[in-house]
């Protein structure tokens, strides 16, 4: 692969809890897809399960801030009062440099600006969970956060759902073997492997 190459970008973005960790994690091993993990990095503590430089990549708020100033971000949001969470621009060209498509797995407003920066090469997918309710019982399901948290959570989701008709996509994770053959077929297709698949049927 040349050292020019760019790949093709897929965001997946939800209100916390619709699923979309899963869904990004069942495309990754699909191995005819070719992708690979864009890490974010956050300001928040790392939970329990979550390693440095694997799930995050786990800075401080000043270095954040810092990153900021020296527009080291390809996107970037502060989600919640000083807890931020972006791409760095080194992600995205490290992933490119591998011959790799890259995947995303972020706030609705950090994919909104992914594909508003990569128009055409960007397919962005809004996992939408049936209600507010299911959302509820996936986050204490997690068992990772405070009620505080989750409250915060939960009040920000509404803003979220609203943003839902500007992504290309949106697949509605009701029953998740459905979503995730959803998935599969919109990669497959924005990829261009399904008419090749079609062909090789023949």
């Amino acid at each position: 692969m040349t050292k020019d190459f760019q790949g093709k970008l897929f965001v997946f973005s939800a209100p916390s809890g619709s699923g979309k960790t899963t869904i990004v994690r069942h495309l990754l091993a699909q191995e005819r897809f070719n992708l690979e993990f864009s890490i974010s990095a956050t300001s928040r503590e790392p939970r329990s399960n979550e390693e440095d430089g694997e799930d995050y990549y786990f800075i401080s708020t000043k270095e954040f801030k810092n990153k900021i100033k020296n527009e080291e971000f390809l996107e970037w949001e502060e989600v919640y009062i000083d807890n931020f969470y972006g791409t760095l621009k080194t992600e995205v060209e490290r992933i490119w440099a591998q011959g790799k498509h890259v995947i995303f797995d972020i706030d609705v407003v950090g994919g909104l600006r992914v594909k508003e920066k990569f128009p055409e090469q960007t397919l962005a997918v809004f996992v939408k969970p049936p209600d507010i309710n299911e959302l509820i019982r996936r986050l204490k399901k997690r068992g990772e956060e405070s009620k505080e948290k989750i409250a915060a959570r939960v009040a920000k989701a509404p803003i979220e759902f609203s943003k839902a008709p500007e992504f290309d996509k949106i697949i509605k994770n009701y029953d998740l073997e459905v979503a995730l053959q959803d998935a599969e077929d919109l990669v497959d297709e924005f990829l261009g492997l399904k008419s090749v698949k079609k062909e090789e049927s023949k």
